[in-house]
């Protein structure tokens, strides 16, 4: 079966959206930082925390992840600095 959308691994970050983890001050400076980039396709990369299996049995009816898809959280202060960067449509 086909799905509608597939990631492509051979797409390349080219532009943070938002601002760094050092700027919003949500990293202690340790090996581990999230981030949001843009790829050369047009996708979005997100930098999380893994937390799919705290979240997978507590997801709404709508939502669903396939068994090769993870579930990331990231500090709610990194999307909203990115708002400026993400497009309307």
């Amino acid at each position: 079966m086909t799905r509608a959308w597939e990631a492509d691994p051979s797409a390349t970050p080219i532009r943070r959206l938002g601002k760094s983890a050092v700027e919003l001050d949500c990293t202690g400076g340790d090996s581990g930082c999230p981030d949001i980039w843009e790829l050369d396709n047009g996708d979005i990369a997100v930098i999380g925390r893994d937390l799919t299996s705290a979240y997978a049995s507590r997801l709404p009816p709508s939502a669903s992840m396939a068994p090769d898809e993870k579930l990331v959280v990231i500090p709610r202060i990194m999307l909203v600095a990115a708002k400026e960067d993400i497009p309307d449509a």
